[in-house]
């Protein structure tokens, strides 16, 4: 297993470069765990699922999700809750790490 801690940090670019680093071409990303403070998720308009619709948020977040590495480029899906303990989810395209951190375990396939 590896552990990939991300600190004062974009996290998927971080990600990718602790991937290419190690040679890691696919694993399962089985959990992703920290904090953010500032996140960008996307996901598909009900009427057309071939799209995707990316949604900035300029605000903190407690971070957790899973995801995979195919063929050395990370995809993750995250879990985002958020101030008035709501939750937004969908596919994690940028989170920025400062006040706290972020951990990624992998498993290589």
């Amino acid at each position: 297993m590896y552990v990939i801690e991300v600190r004062n940090a974009e996290l998927i670019d971080t990600l990718t470069r602790a991937v290419n680093d190690r040679r890691i071409v696919d694993a399962a990303i089985v959990s992703l765990i920290g904090a953010v403070d500032g996140f960008t998720l996307s996901t598909m308009p009900a009427d057309d699922a071939t799209k995707d619709t990316l949604t900035a948020y300029d605000l903190p977040a407690e971070m957790s999700g899973t995801g995979e590495i195919t063929s050395g480029v990370v995809h993750v899906h995250a879990v985002m809750a958020v101030e008035g303990d709501r939750a937004i989810s969908g596919h994690l395209r940028r989170a920025d790490v400062g006040t706290w951190f972020a951990r990624a375990y992998l498993i290589e396939a």
